[in-house]
């Protein structure tokens, strides 16, 4: 081969994989039959000139989702790779790929219901815009009890979703736990209150945060549901929540006197939502993911590869 023949091979090829000309438009310009710049291009590959390559990572991770899609009968799965030294960067791939799951099924016209959290925080800021048309964002959880940080608000995340999907957001003014049977019987005697919960029999999509009581170091979960409830937690062998709803390893509804206060979208209505999207990762969240989908709970699962691994490792019980 001829150095201006080399040269050609390489223009081509360029102009092909790194500009992203089609051949038609590569043929007009270079004044050579499309036929024979299809020719060029295999040349070019047989000649080393032009290497593809898949990235082992990200195939690794198909692998997963597959396999995660098939155990636990999912819609869609997700997986990315943890960075165990950077936390914020893992949470903005699990936001960004939560977003891609989003986008694939979102259509005009449908409901979505939101929960509160840090993977929930990552996934509304990771939201690109969508020209969607009459979108309606709505919690499916209540606020705080305690204090706690306001971007990992559910009302928070409600909105920006809303803002990223130039839709509507109703916004919910009461505790996900209130002190009292009563008290949360007055709260939901309230129109506006009795108007979420009608949307919440009616959720397109429900994208929610999974909880685990074995992060007991959680600050964020403990000013959240307060300290009474971690009595709860260890009487009933609590694996779990979604949305405030708890949950043991095998994702059995925990009924009890708590959970009669929760102010947050029933399970039953939780499962009969189309599109349930869950997002979580990390060793420690590994059984209340896993109680999480064996309750019916998820149906899109946004996870690690590490996490993905140990969920794919355990027996069925």
């Amino acid at each position: 081969m001829t150095k201006d023949e080399e040269r050609k091979l390489v223009r081509i090829a360029e102009m092909y994989y790194m500009e992203n000309r089609t051949q038609s438009e590569i043929s007009k310009e270079l004044h050579i039959h499309r036929s024979t710049i299809s020719r060029l291009l295999k040349m070019s590959r047989e000649k080393g000139i032009v290497k593809i390559s898949i990235d082992p990572l990200a195939a690794g991770t198909f692998s997963y989702e597959e396999a995660l899609i098939d155990k636990y009968h999912l819609k869609d799965a997700a997986v990315v790779s943890s960075d165990s030294a950077d936390h914020d960067r893992t949470l903005a791939l699990l936001g960004k790929a939560g977003n891609d799951c989003l986008k694939k099924i979102l259509k005009d016209d449908m409901i979505l219901g939101f929960s509160w959290g840090e993977a929930m925080h990552a996934f509304a800021v990771a939201l690109e815009d969508m020209q969607k048309s009459n979108i309606l964002c709505v919690p499916i959880v209540g606020g705080p009890s305690g204090r706690s940080s306001s971007e990992y608000h559910v009302n928070t995340v409600t909105y920006e979703a809303s803002r990223h999907l130039h839709g509507r957001a109703l916004l919910i003014d009461a505790p996900a736990l209130p002190d009292t049977l009563e008290l949360k019987k007055a709260l939901m005697n309230d129109s506006f209150n009795q108007s979420l919960v009608d949307f919440w029999h009616r959720l397109d999509i429900a994208i929610f945060g999974i909880g685990s009581p074995a992060i007991k170091s959680s600050d964020r979960w403990k000013s959240f549901y307060g300290q009474n409830v971690f009595c709860f937690v260890k009487e009933n062998e609590v694996a779990g929540d979604v949305a405030s709803r708890f949950y043991d390893e095998n994702g059995r509804h925990i009924t009890s006197e708590l959970d009669d206060r929760i102010i947050g979208i029933d399970p039953a209505d939780l499962e009969r939502v189309p599109y349930r999207i869950g997002i979580a990762e990390s060793r420690a969240k590994v059984k209340a993911i896993r109680g999480a989908l064996r309750g019916g709970y998820v149906n899109i699962l946004v996870t690690t590869r590490e996490t993905a691994a140990e969920l794919l490792e355990e027996q069925e019980a």
